[in-house]
């Protein structure tokens, strides 16, 4: 918020609309914390389950931000004019990107899936099925109400959760089970997390799959990454082939999880 209202008064300041900024020297309360929460595999499987509980347009948005670990106005704007599914590539115009660089990003074998499942459940009215956009309630502007349905992913998650440990669903009998009074606070098996964490993990699971730090840096889009100043003037490499081979193998990671192998399968040893 700080840095927002900074922003706005430096340009009511620029634009001559008051003398000076009255926060130019205001800082912080308290230091602030970087987050760092990444979703376990558990937890994956929980979000999994939990999207498709949602429906539309919600369910496969979601999926899709943890499948390709981009923005989530970048995904909640995606155009059907922006993939090209003949190349397996989904094109972010710099329009639309917040660091205003254009972003290739491969489409692995779950995207694909997830893609072809959003177009198919879009409701069949007219204006949504004329526009462009995958995600719209109204054919015009992207969907909207990103807040109110991460509420109900989070209380489906917890209800899944619970359920997956054979404890009640229902929250007086979950409290009754627990033997807690009607004002102590209700511990949640699934703690705090929030979209933007996709991402993040997203990114540290391509990690775990041994993806090189600049190959992630270019899936992310990041502008300041691994490679930078001199380097990163000179070193103009896209890393296509690169960044294709790691978002297919976060996607059969992914995979591997929320459709586990059959108990009579043995694998084979490479």
């Amino acid at each position: 918020m700080l840095a927002r209202l900074k922003t706005f008064f430096a340009w009511a300041e620029s634009e001559e609309v008051i003398p000076a900024s009255p926060i130019v020297r205001m800082k912080p309360h308290v230091r602030e914390v970087a987050r760092d929460r990444v979703l376990t595999d558990d937890e994956v499987r929980l979000f999994w389950r939990s999207c498709g509980m949602l429906g539309w347009p919600f369910d496969n948005l979601f999926r899709l931000l943890l499948v390709t670990a981009q923005r989530r106005d970048e995904v909640g704007g995606i155009r059907l004019g922006e993939l090209d599914l003949e190349r397996r590539l989904w094109v972010i115009p710099k329009e639309r990107a917040k660091n205003g660089r254009a972003n290739e990003v491969a489409v692995s074998d779950l995207a694909l899936e997830v893609i072809d499942a959003a177009k198919a459940a879009r409701p069949k009215i007219a204006a949504i099925m004329r526009s462009d956009l995958t995600f719209t309630s109204t054919g015009i502007t992207p969907v909207s109400g990103f807040s109110r349905a991460k509420l109900r992913l989070d209380h489906l998650m917890e209800q899944l959760a619970r359920k997956d440990r054979g404890l009640p669903e229902d929250e007086a009998e979950y409290r009754k089970a627990l033997k807690l009074k009607p004002s102590d606070p209700l511990p949640r098996l699934v703690p705090d997390w929030i979209l933007h964490d996709l991402r993040r993990t997203a990114a540290t699971g391509m990690a775990r799959l041994n993806v090189p730090p600049h190959v992630v840096d270019k899936i992310l889009n990041h502008v300041e990454g691994t490679i930078s100043g001199v380097a990163a003037i000179y070193n103009r490499f896209g890393y296509g082939e690169e960044r294709a081979a790691a978002l297919q193998a976060w996607g059969c990671y992914i995979s591997a999880l929320i459709r586990p192998a059959a108990d009579n399968v043995v694998k084979l040893r490479g």
